[in-house]
């Protein structure tokens, strides 16, 4: 098919130039050659582009250079023959290497779509066997806290332990559904605090979250939002205990780093506070992550508790040396 549109496209040529031919003035023999043999290369390929050129060639050597209507050459016309098939050798050369180029191109996409296709399917897979893991863990908790039903240091232990895995899969499923990956960080914070509050059964908190920072690395958000859903579960117990409340989170670009303001409106933190009491595993867990984001924690009481973690803007951990 390609090889009969190439002997289409030099007839209509040949045609066209016939037409011309008491209209152009002498020295454009290749006129309407040019075109047939371009198109026919683009749209065709390369052989039945050499098929339109050869026959071009050898039609305006023929009928449109003199001596007109003969193969015979003088030294003007052989000149004017050999630079008609230079011309046409270049053209259908560049086109052939652009069409080179671009089914390389096309291999090169199909491969990089496989890969990534593998890629999403090994880490689906990854994260449904960390979902199960999961689960498995928190089956085991649930388990022993039933054991320890009678003593309570020890079931409070485990419950502990189930809220902040429960904390975890939530943040894993939020973090790792593709529907979540360009969400703004205020609207992925509320979600996760709403979920928090209403996991622990509490739908009368209201939850005012504001965010001037743009994107942070997946690996910070994760310690982050372990921060974030710890100070909430906090509040749950401490601020909120017998009474609803408001709980704000703030995030600040301020240039070279972050600053998150967590703030509740409850009775605030209580005189003598240390957070790193040998009691307080809640507070032992929280410093431990802000060291992960090479931050500082700050706690204080403000008509309320008062916590403010400050960390690096760029990621300590991915600049190379200078």
């Amino acid at each position: 098919m390609a090889y009969c549109t190439a002997i289409a496209a030099f007839v209509l040529a040949l045609a066209l130039r016939f037409a011309l031919n008491g209209v152009l003035p002498t020295g454009f023999p290749y006129l309407t050659f040019f075109p047939a043999v371009l198109l026919t290369a683009f749209f065709c390929g390369t052989g039945p582009g050499i098929v339109t050129a050869a026959l071009s060639v050898v039609a305006a050597w023929y009928w449109f250079i003199p001596p007109f209507d003969s193969f015979a050459l003088d030294t003007q016309s052989t000149i004017a023959v050999l630079f008609f098939i230079v011309i046409l050798t270049a053209d259908i050369l560049i086109i052939h290497l652009m069409h080179s180029a671009l089914t390389r191109l096309r291999e090169e996409q199909g491969r990089t779509a496989h890969l990534l296709e593998r890629q999403n399917t090994l880490f689906e897979e990854l994260q449904h066997r960390t979902a199960n893991n999961m689960s498995f863990i928190g089956a085991l908790l649930s388990m022993h806290k039933r054991r320890a039903a009678h003593l309570p240091e020890v079931r409070s232990v485990f419950e502990d332990a189930s809220a902040r895995l429960e904390s975890m899969s939530r943040i894993h499923r939020r973090l790792y559904d593709p529907t979540n990956s360009d969400l703004p960080l205020d609207t992925y914070f509320g979600a996760l605090l709403q979920d928090t509050f209403e996991g622990a059964g509490r739908n009368d908190i209201t939850v005012d979250v504001r965010s001037s920072i743009g994107r942070i690395d997946v690996n910070r958000l994760i310690t982050l939002s372990l921060i974030v859903t710890e100070l909430a579960t906090n509040a749950v117990k401490h601020a909120f205990a017998d009474r609803k409340g408001h709980f704000k989170l703030l995030l600040e670009d301020e240039g070279d780093t972050f600053r998150v303001t967590v703030r509740d409106d409850g009775p605030g933190f209580p005189d003598g506070f240390d957070p790193a009491s040998g009691d307080r595993l809640g507070f032992r867990v929280l410093s431990s992550f802000a060291r992960t984001l090479d931050g500082t924690l700050d706690f204080r009481t403000d008509n309320g508790a008062l916590t403010t973690i400050t960390f690096a803007a760029a990621n300590p951990r991915e600049i190379g040396p200078a």
